[in-house]
């Protein structure tokens, strides 16, 4: 499948650092031409400059908007196929998580809305688009929608009512979409992650560094690249092959309520 996809056309969302960033380079190395997308110029200006830099061959094209906004994503999906080509691949990244450990009634409305906004106005209207678009009138094409564990189990501690529900949603968006994509050769897949360092988590805990470390205390969280590996490894099967969901998470996180905390010290013996 990489030598298929060499000289086509990737979008991600929440491209500027972190698990999209690492996609996006991820994809470059494929041979994709990358449309990278994100509300910070500046960050990605700066994942550009690494694709560039790395794969030189690779097309990297920056579009800084908000996904919450249909207007402003349904004029970039265009400019991105009339710069790039056809998008052959669509991988829905970006996601927020905001407010924790508030209770879902001491959260601000204003969060729920960003949450809602981002995590599944933001997916469908990226995805209506893409589909509208580039997908299904040459009937193909691989959506990636980047879920979470935790959007089949809910989480044992507060402030992620909002988060477990737009994950939830965005499973039930996944399995809907693949069934009426039939009559075409798109593959709707999810990828779910587990623990992961990164600045998205750092969010979630209000940027404590002292709650980072406790949450992930005993044992060796993901990293960004394990979830791009884990990207690369769905496009990489046969068209007749779809790898419908896939949990990447650490070794160490048996479930999503049971986390083996002595997991460095016993590998450190």
């Amino acid at each position: 499948m990489e030598s298929e996809l060499k000289g086509r056309t990737a979008l991600v969302t929440g491209a500027s650092m972190g698990i999209g960033e690492a996609i996006a380079l991820a994809l470059a190395e494929m041979g994709m031409n990358v449309a990278l997308l994100a509300r910070s110029k500046d960050k990605l200006e700066a994942v550009k400059a690494k694709i560039t830099e790395k794969y030189p061959a690779v097309q990297a094209r920056i579009y800084p908007i908000d996904i919450q906004n249909h207007n402003q994503i349904d004029e970039t999906v265009k400019s991105v196929i009339s710069e790039l080509g056809d998008i052959e691949v669509l991988v829905n990244n970006a996601g927020l998580a905001l407010g924790a450990p508030s209770r879902f009634w001491e959260l601000p409305i204003e969060l729920i809305d960003q949450m809602n906004g981002t995590n599944i106005a933001g997916v469908m209207y990226t995805t209506h688009s893409v589909l509208n678009r580039s997908m299904w009138p040459k009937k193909r094409g691989t959506i990636i929608n980047v879920s979470s564990v935790t959007g089949l189990e809910c989480p044992p501690f507060n402030g992620e009512a909002v988060y477990h529900a737009n994950k939830a949603c965005l499973e039930g968006f996944t399995n809907a979409l693949r069934s009426e994509t039939a009559g075409s050769d798109i593959r709707v897949l999810a990828l779910r992650p587990g623990c992961v360092v990164s600045h998205f988590h750092l969010q979630r805990v209000k940027y404590d560094k002292e709650a980072m470390d406790e949450f992930f205390y005993g044992y060796e969280p993901l990293v960004a690249e394990d979830l791009a590996e884990s990207v690369k490894f769905m496009l990489s099967r046969t068209g007749r092959v779809s790898i419908k969901a896939l949990d990447c998470v650490p070794t160490a996180q048996r479930s999503l309520t049971r986390i083996d905390r002595e997991w460095n010290a016993r590998r450190a013996n």
